[in-house]
């Protein structure tokens, strides 16, 4: 029993469509890792803004790009706070010691095209350009890379709505 030329072609062709449509949906381990920083990333600047309405004080998210970390911390106080899910331990984040985001750097925390690395809420949730300022933030993105992909976190201006860009 043999197979004929027409069949053999059509069964490669059929193999390379089904190889076409199956490989851009696989993901390297690089892009799942900064998607996932990228989550976090906007739930723990949700986190800073809640705490800051919910207290009615002033936090801060700061961007430390030379080690790859982030902290939050109340303004009037320069502490850091506590994690709320390990609350003997400061809320860091840091991209280099966790094993599930070791791929993904902080290019660049830029607020009003400055390089200020830090954000801070208000008692109302309205996010300014880096700590100790009264200007209202007018454009803020925080940039994660991760091989060659790349994910933008912008925060909007006034609400302090977080989006993530780049997917």
């Amino acid at each position: 029993m043999g197979f004929t030329l027409v069949e053999l072609i059509i069964v490669v062709v059929i193999i390379g469509i089904a190889a076409l449509i199956a490989i851009p949906t696989l993901s390297s381990a690089a892009d799942i890792q900064a998607r996932a920083a990228g989550s976090r990333l906007a739930a723990d600047l949700d986190y800073a803004k809640s705490l800051a309405i919910t207290h009615q004080k002033i936090y801060a998210v700061v961007f430390y790009p030379d080690t790859e970390s982030y902290d939050i911390r109340q303004v009037d106080t320069n502490t850091i706070v506590k994690n709320p899910v390990q609350s003997d331990r400061d809320y860091v984040v840091n991209f280099t010691t966790d094993r599930n985001l070791n791929r993904v750097n902080i290019q660049t925390a830029n607020f009003d095209s400055v390089a200020s690395n830090a954000v801070t809420f208000d008692y109302l949730g309205s996010p300014y350009s880096g700590i100790g300022t009264t200007t209202p933030l007018t454009s803020g993105r925080i940039t994660l890379k991760a091989d060659n992909f790349t994910l933008y976190v912008d925060i909007e201006q006034v609400t302090g709505y977080v989006t993530l860009s780049g997917l």
